[in-house]
C-alpha cells in the first residue's frame, strides 16, 4: 500500500514531459494573450538506470532544465521560476563544483523552495520508490546524477 502511494503521488508530481524531448506536445506555446497559459504535461517517471547519471539526467532533468543544462528545457516556460543553468554552478561558486549542494538539492535535503513544489520535484524519495528501494542505490543515483552535472560545468 505504502509503495503504491508513493508511486501514485510521483506520478502526479512528477514534471517530466518525456514526449516533448521525443518531439511531443506536452506544452503548449504562450504565444498571445488569448487562450490557456503554458502547461506541463504530468507523467510518471520511467525507470533509468541507477548507474548512468546522463541517462537520469535526460529523463528526469532536461525536461526543465534543458539538454545541456543551460535551463531551457521544453518545460521551463510554463514553470513559475527559471530553472537554474546548471553549466554555471562552479562558476557561481569560485570556480568549485558544489557537490554536496547538488547532492542535497537532488535528495530535497537542500531547503530550496523549487525543488518539491509541482513543478519542481524532490527526486529522494522518488528514487527510493524505483525498484529495491535500497538506500545504496538511492545513493547511487544522486552521485551518479550529480557526477553527469558536474560534467556540464563550463570551462
Amino acid at each position: 500500500m505504502h509503495r503504491r502511494l508513493i508511486c501514485s503521488a510521483a506520478a502526479i508530481l512528477i514534471a517530466v514531459p518525456v514526449a516533448l524531448l521525443a518531439g511531443g506536445n506536452s506544452v503548449q506555446d504562450e504565444t498571445s494573450s488569448e487562450g490557456p497559459p503554458a502547461q506541463i504535461k504530468k507523467t510518471p517517471a520511467p525507470y533509468t538506470s541507477p548507474s548512468s547519471g546522463k541517462d537520469m539526467y535526460v529523463a528526469y532533468c532536461a525536461s526543465c532544465h534543458g539538454k545541456d543544462g543551460k535551463g531551457d528545457g521544453p518545460a521551463a516556460a510554463a514553470l513559475k521560476s527559471v530553472p537554474t543553468d546548471l553549466t554555471q554552478l562552479a562558476a557561481k561558486n569560485g570556480g568549485k563544483f558544489p557537490e554536496n549542494h547538488v547532492s542535497q538539492t537532488i535528495k530535497g535535503d537542500s531547503g530550496m523552495p523549487s525543488h518539491g513544489s509541482k513543478d519542481m520535484p524532490v527526486w529522494g524519495p522518488i528514487f527510493g520508490a524505483m525498484g529495491t528501494k535500497s538506500d545504496a542505490v538511492v545513493q547511487l543515483r544522486v552521485r551518479n546524477l550529480t557526477k553527469y552535472i558536474a560534467s556540464l560545468q563550463q570551462k
